[in-house]
């Protein structure tokens, strides 16, 4: 498996509204972000990277976003 890229927050969400993802809450410094029945959550910490496992989170779910719109066409 390549290695994962090292994002910070407003890479992730960047990257989550360029897949169609809306910012659903936040709460303290975490952000909420939903479309249709998928849900993921980015903590916001100024400028901080983030942990790998959450990059990968957020990769597996606009990865699923995708193939989810693929089948509905």
């Amino acid at each position: 498996m390549p290695k994962l890229p090292r994002w910070t927050a407003n890479d992730a969400e960047s990257a989550l509204f360029t897949a169609g993802f809306a910012l659903l809450r936040s709460k303290g410094s975490h952000r909420i972000y939903g479309k249709a029945a998928l849900r993921v959550t980015v903590p916001f910490h100024s400028g901080a990277v983030l942990h790998p496992k959450i990059v990968k989170e957020v990769l597996q779910t606009i990865e699923e976003a995708g193939q989810n719109t693929a089948t509905e066409q």
